[in-house]
């Protein structure tokens, strides 16, 4: 049986979690914005992308040199393909996954 308190924590940490990424969405619907605001949150699926595909190709090591993960790398390219052709996030990262995946599985 699930203890109360833990399931309390987890419903508390759903919440805390949840709220700060669907109240902005929902407050942006219901204001107009700038046209340099909509302009420059355009480019946040391609920098966060970017940034996601960035250290995972060159993982950082305290006291050491980053080291190409060469699997990942070769991911890339239809990684940002399909960025590119769909500008759809979720896609691109669907198809980042099974490039690595296949990649991983043939190597």
């Amino acid at each position: 049986m699930i203890d109360q308190y833990i399931l309390g924590a987890i419903l508390v940490s759903t919440v805390v979690t949840w709220v700060p990424r669907v109240l902005p969405y929902g407050l942006v619907r219901l204001a107009e914005l700038p046209d340099k605001v909509v302009k420059f949150l355009g480019f946040l699926p391609l920098t966060i992308i970017f940034a996601l595909i960035l250290s995972s190709v060159f993982p950082g090591q305290i006291g050491g040199w980053p080291q190409v993960q060469w699997i990942e790398l070769t991911a890339v390219v239809p990684t940002f393909l399909v960025l590119g052709k769909t500008r759809n996030v979720m896609l691109a990262v669907l198809a980042g996954v099974l490039c690595v995946a296949f990649l991983r599985y043939l190597f």
